[in-house]
């Protein structure tokens, strides 16, 4: 069984996609986030410390509406724009995912509005 989970405290989908897909009830496919305010749909300040809490409020949001938490995340594909920026998105990312799930990060070229990063989450019950 799949379901289509959608929040109007998360950002709409910049195109032909859900927020998350919700599979048998127990695993969770959140698409990529970035950092848009969800009230204005657009991007936070431009700085990583801005968008990356901005990501995950986001991330929580839609977690939240799946009736899932952090604590259920097993695994977190993170994209950069710039990688000198690691550091701060990591000090930050981990006070988050203290469950301490797998993860992907690596540096991209470009990114949806000129984010300087993007989250894709999946959680498990």
């Amino acid at each position: 069984m799949i379901e289509y989970i959608n929040t109007e405290a998360a950002p709409k989908a910049v195109g032909p996609y859900s927020q998350a897909t919700l599979v048998n009830k127990n695993t969770l496919y959140i698409s990529g986030q970035v950092g848009i305010d969800p009230e204005t749909s657009e991007l936070v300040d431009s700085d990583i410390e801005s968008q990356t809490e901005q990501v995950i409020k986001n991330i929580s949001a839609i977690l939240t509406e799946a009736e899932f938490t952090f604590d259920n995340i097993v695994q977190t594909s993170c994209y950069l724009a710039y990688m000198g920026d690691f550091k701060k998105f990591n000090a930050i990312y981990e006070k988050y995912f203290t469950s301490k799930p797998a993860r992907t990060c690596v540096s991209v070229s470009d990114m949806p509005k000129g984010a300087l990063l993007e989250i894709a989450v999946i959680a498990v019950k």
